[in-house]
């Protein structure tokens, strides 16, 4: 298909969707809620969207165990682990902070997919992988980006989670998903996933109780779970219809939206240093991009809320 103008505008709305879910996160944190209760409304109301959509679709939810073995680890690197250091590190980094470190994902993903047979040497993307990695260094500066000189730990900490969704994007590359799209995918693992952060929740005493009364990190949580699925849904409609080449550009974009709604809504300011090291973030996902057919498994995993 043709690359309209209407695609362009979808892959925008998606790249919005996304990057708002940053400061959404950094509100659901901001009164108290930790990671596991938040993380169980999070992947319940995805389970819940999703369900519903396969329901409209008349598609079907395959529960083998060979299956439930492969969600079950799908939620765990995608969106649980990965969910448990990016919800802590929202804590004590600005929102748009990890927004730029998100596009750090297919930088990461490349050194991987060398590993694991997944890709080949390019210098290209070497260029990149150098260009991603001063742009981290330049966050991590003293006194340069960061309100607090000791926020500066966090940050090696928050790249955990962009690593998370590499090594899930190269398994899957690598392995597959078993026959399944990736909705499907998506749904199995939000139910597993909730499942297993139910009982971690109320061990922990960190379950949200949802009769409320409900204040701004509840509606954060909501708004942030229902973008991220609306948004992935849209990315994998993109990715059939425009290619993954072209709909892998949502990166770009949920990084400069994330930077954008938090400055609006966080009122979040940035110095020299913080634009410096987007652009040089900007650049290496730009040379670190993965060809044609890799394109998907590697700047798009699977995970709940990675772009």
């Amino acid at each position: 298909m043709t690359r309209t103008p209407v695609l362009l505008a979808l892959l925008v709305v998606a790249g919005a969707a996304w990057g708002a879910s940053q400061p959404l996160t950094k509100t659901a944190v901001s009164e108290g809620y930790r990671h596991f209760g938040l993380l169980f409304w999070q992947l319940t109301l995805g389970a819940a969207f999703l369900g519903a959509v396969m329901a409209a679709t008349r598609r079907r939810l395959p529960l083998a165990p060979r299956y439930l073995g492969f969600y079950a680890l799908i939620a765990l690197i995608g969106t649980i682990v990965p969910g448990i250091v990016y919800y802590n590190t929202a804590r004590h980094l600005p929102a748009g902070i990890l927004s730029i470190l998100l596009s750090s994902i297919p930088m990461l993903s490349f050194p991987l997919a060398l590993a694991m047979g997944n890709d080949h040497f390019r210098w290209r993307r070497v260029i990149g992988l150098w260009l991603g990695f001063a742009g981290v260094l330049m966050l991590a500066l003293p006194d340069a980006t960061l309100p607090d000189p000791a926020q500066s730990v966090w940050i090696p900490i928050a790249l955990l989670s962009s690593a998370c969704y590499a090594i899930e994007g190269n398994i899957v590359a690598r392995w597959g998903t078993m026959g399944l799209g990736s909705v499907q995918v998506l749904t199995g693992a939000s139910l597993v996933g909730a499942l297993l952060t139910l009982p971690m929740a109320l061990a922990s005493g960190q379950f949200i109780d949802p009769r409320g009364p409900w204040g701004a990190p509840d509606y954060a949580l909501i708004a942030s779970s229902v973008l991220h699925v609306l948004a992935y849904t849209m990315y994998v409609w993109l990715v059939g219809v425009a290619g993954s080449v072209f709909a892998v550009q949502v990166s770009y974009l949920v990084t400069l939206f994330g930077l954008v709604w938090s400055m609006i809504f966080l009122n979040e300011a940035y110095a020299g240093p913080v634009w410096l090291s987007l652009l040089l973030m900007l650049a290496g996902l730009f040379f670190v991009q993965p060809r044609p057919r890799a394109a998907l498994v590697s700047a798009a995993p699977l995970g709940q809320n990675s772009p």
